[in-house]
């Protein structure tokens, strides 16, 4: 199991297509669930903050530890999300992956999950 957290820094000015980027996520979501399957993804939440004038999203997931990009499926949803990332996201600021120092999940959870402690 892979749990992560990542910091992203909106490109200034960007805030209102974030908004249409996060309504179209909800407005998706049936979708959005099927491909979250597919790519063996348990849990995917997107935070977002607003600090010092300056906006973040942040992702954190917990997926299957033997995910590959290879299972991930190139549809519509997928483009879609692609292009609000490309317009959105501030390539220009490195990404910050936060440590997990320790993860929490009931045990009946993760066997839901499948989950392997061994792994």
């Amino acid at each position: 199991m892979r749990v992560e957290l990542t910091k992203y820094r909106v490109k200034e000015g960007k805030s209102e297509l974030v908004d249409e980027w996060i309504e179209y996520m909800h407005n998706h979501m049936d979708d959005v669930l099927m491909n979250l399957e597919g790519e063996k993804m348990f849990v995917e939440t997107i935070f977002r903050e607003a600090f010092n004038d300056v906006e973040y999203l942040y992702w954190y997931s917990v997926q299957d530890v033997e995910t590959t990009e290879q299972e991930v499926n190139a549809d519509e949803l997928d483009q879609k999300h692609i292009e609000y990332w490309e317009q959105c996201i501030d390539k220009t600021f490195r990404p910050e992956d936060m440590k997990a120092e320790i993860v929490m999940i009931p045990k009946k959870i993760r066997d839901a999950m499948q989950f392997d402690e061994n792994q």
